[in-house]
């Protein structure tokens, strides 16, 4: 019993000993627990306290910064984008007129490549034209008769046809002179059949004229269908085909109009097949763009402006009208089209033997066009181009600036127009060119 009773005590004592072990070791792992949240709180602090600090000095520099450069650090900010944009913009500038030189270079090689093609491809005659027909006699004793009774026979025939009847000591021949050609070409047919027939007198040259002109206007007729066949193009209206045939007897600077037509149709379409352009179309424009000139003085405005209505009146659709009427620049062009009919037209008009120009007259027009512009303060070169159609006028950048360059455009253009003589424009181009060079080592 007494052993029973001593092991209770053990072990009683033992759990006194094991719960004392654990409220000590609970209490010095609250206390260390204290310790490391007192700890942590201490180093929160100084971090805090660092964290001030050093925003502070951040506060302070920046204050200094600011009262060094004169700005604050929105306005530093904004400066420095300003600047980066600024430096973006150039290099992109550069880029950009990099690939804009690139494209012009290659754009223009390929224009002459398609134009010098297109020429060489089409052989046209050289033109040859006169307001003057020869007409030969089969026997000089027809001239006494084509003179007639104290001249009557050739009273008649000069105011029934129009035309001058030159008679004169030239042997077998007279001349018809005439500044309109489809009168000149009516009067020929009269004075034909009248010699054929050997019967002249002032009541038959009236009876022949009138049979004529029916003639003049078939051929007209006939003619305009040839030219529609050797163009390419159909489906006209009779009307405007008739008009398109009265330009066979009209020239241009001694260049005849018809044939100046078909050639500019054959040009423009070859252009345009080039560069994949509506051919058809371009042929059609190119071969109606003159057909103001068929009509009358009686008509106002521009042979542009009045071809165009005519055409839109017959029928011809919205793009060939606009080409006809921009094929002088009269309106901004538009479409693709119109202006392969503006260069269809050039090409036709300014290739060598187009148009009935001496060397000598020609060769002085450059030179005066040159002159005129070297006559203006600052000019520094004068280039004439293209055959005298657009002259390159170089200036001086610093002493002339871009309004200057603009009135020197302005002034030369003014004064080429009332000195001289010629077909068509002339383009003035003044050019001023600012270069910057630097080298880096």
């Amino acid at each position: 019993m007494w052993i029973a009773m001593g092991c209770v005590g053990a072990l009683l004592l033992l759990g006194w000993a094991v719960f004392r072990w654990v409220r000590v070791t609970e209490r010095r792992a609250a206390g260390a627990v204290e310790f490391v949240e007192a700890e942590a709180a201490r180093r929160r602090a100084e971090l805090d306290r660092r964290e001030a600090a050093v925003a502070e000095l951040e506060a302070g520099h920046h204050r200094e910064l600011e009262r060094l450069a004169g700005l604050t650090t929105i306005q530093a900010k904004a400066e420095v984008l300003r600047a980066a944009e600024a430096l973006a913009r150039r290099e992109a500038a550069v880029t950009v007129r990099e690939i804009e030189r690139q494209a012009h270079e290659d754009g223009e090689a390929r224009a002459r490549e398609i134009v010098a093609g297109a020429v060489q491809r089409l052989a046209s005659e050289q033109t040859a034209e006169t307001v003057v027909s020869v007409f030969p006699l089969p026997s000089e004793e027809l001239k006494g008769r084509i003179i007639g009774k104290e001249g009557r026979n050739i009273r008649a025939f000069e105011a029934v046809t129009g035309v001058n009847l030159v008679v004169d000591e030239t042997p077998g021949v007279v001349q018809l002179s005439c500044f309109d050609p489809v009168r000149r070409e009516a009067a020929r047919l009269t004075l034909e059949v009248l010699v054929s027939d050997g019967r002249i007198q002032p009541a038959r040259i009236e009876t022949v004229h009138a049979r004529s002109l029916r003639e003049v206007e078939r051929l007209c007729t006939r003619a305009g269908e040839d030219a529609l066949l050797a163009a390419g193009v159909g489906g006209m209206e009779p009307e405007l085909t008739r008009m398109l045939g009265r330009l066979r007897y009209r020239t241009s600077y001694g260049q005849n109009v018809l044939g100046h037509l078909v050639e500019s149709a054959n040009l423009g379409g070859l252009m345009a097949a080039e560069l994949g352009a509506d051919a058809v179309l371009v042929r059609r424009a190119a071969l109606l763009h003159d057909i103001g000139k068929a009509l009358s003085h009686e008509v106002p405005g521009s042979h542009a402006a009045v071809g165009a209505e005519h055409a839109r009146r017959w029928g011809e659709s919205a793009e060939v009208v606009h080409a006809i009427a921009a094929h002088h620049g009269e309106i901004e062009p538009q479409t693709v089209e119109a202006v392969l009919t503006q260069a269809a037209d050039a090409c036709s008009g300014g290739r060598p033997g187009a148009r009935k120009e001496s060397v000598e007259v020609h060769v002085r027009r450059l030179e005066r066009l040159e002159e005129i512009a070297r006559e203006f303060e600052g000019v520094a070169k004068v280039y004439a181009m293209q055959a005298g159609r657009e002259v390159r006028v170089m200036v001086q950048p610093e002493l002339v600036d871009d309004l200057g360059a603009q009135v020197i455009a302005r002034e030369v253009a003014r004064r080429v127009a009332d000195e001289l003589t010629f077909p068509g424009r002339i383009r003035i181009t003044v050019v001023r060119e600012s270069r910057a060079v630097e080298f880096a080592c």
